[in-house]
């Protein structure tokens, strides 16, 4: 049976990261491609030549010609303009538009029947204009947001109470942006609810910190922002898709009435398999967390009306 195949566009941090994982993991063969294609190939030749002492018999190959990613069972969109130092995330609105949508011509001629997995920022925007471009059906294109923003929480509140990372399931819903909204109401560490293990100010502390994970990033690093972390969490969604796994897994989807909310793209948790979303799963939100879904839902609105 030959293996599954996944095509990376875009080899910086976070896509080289993505091919590693993947070929590490032995999920998938791997296509990493670049618009300088000698960069894509030097990276998968030096990951490959790790094959011999990692023992994993995946390939991993790079490529300036999308004709390269022809067959993909998946593809995953990374190329972008990463934010530096200062800048939100829909500061990128416009330079990431054309990038998207160039990539999105390409990927729909080349990998018509691929499963879409979007990180480019800002993330809402990008997905629904990935979605327009392909013409893809709205449960094969996905954006990363939701667990990354996630893992950020879930990590700060372990480190706060000292606890098992494993013992916390941490919930992030809405944007990927300074509106998401941390559900504290479904966060719980070991079947408590987090709201009765920390107090409200530090909780309303390490929220505040979830919501800038990436500018913290960006302020130590200078010239970089995350990529092992995002990186992790494609590749979670790669795995969850391609084993058909069924995970239940917060991702930005397009939403048609869901959680009352029509028309945009949205982080909301949803069951990922080989059909890529195959359900949006709901949730009881407190009322607090209701407003803020649908106040996040209005400005993800408005930023796709500049597009």
């Amino acid at each position: 049976m030959a293996r599954k195949k996944v095509s990376i566009i875009g080899a910086g941090k976070v896509g080289s990261t993505l091919a590693q994982i993947l070929a590490y993991k032995e999920i998938a063969d791997v296509v990493l491609f670049n618009r300088t294609a000698n960069s894509a190939k030097g990276i998968a030749l030096d990951l490959m030549e790790s094959a011999p002492l990692e023992h994993f018999d995946t390939n991993v190959v790079g490529s300036g010609d999308y004709a390269d990613i022809s067959g993909s069972d998946i593809v995953v969109l990374t190329a972008g303009v990463p934010r530096k130092e200062g800048m939100s995330r829909d500061d990128l609105l416009k330079v990431n538009a054309d990038i998207v949508s160039a990539a999105c011509e390409n990927i729909a001629k080349q990998a018509p029947d691929s499963i879409l997995i979007v990180l480019t920022n800002p993330l809402d925007a990008m997905v629904y204009l990935a979605m327009k471009k392909t013409g893809f059906k709205k449960q094969k294109v996905i954006g990363m947001a939701g667990i990354l923003d996630s893992a950020r929480f879930g990590y700060f509140i372990a480190k706060e109470l000292g606890a098992s990372i494993n013992d916390v399931n941490a919930v992030v819903l809405g944007s990927h942006g300074d509106t998401m909204v941390p559900a504290t109401s479904l966060t719980e560490v070991g079947g408590v609810q987090v709201e009765k293990l920390v107090e409200k100010e530090k909780l309303n502390s390490i929220i505040e910190r979830t919501r800038n994970g990436g500018a913290e990033i960006i302020s130590l690093e200078k010239d970089s922002s995350a990529y092992y972390a995002p990186a992790s969490a494609l590749a979670t969604m790669v795995e969850s898709i391609l084993k058909d796994k069924k995970m239940i897994l917060p991702c930005s989807v397009y939403l048609e009435g869901e959680y009352g909310i029509s028309g945009i793209f949205l982080g909301v948790p949803v069951v990922l398999g080989s059909g890529g979303v195959e359900r949006i799963v709901k949730l009881d939100l407190s009322p607090d967390e209701s407003a803020a879904l649908a106040a996040c839902a209005e400005k993800i609105r408005g930023i796709v009306a500049a597009l």
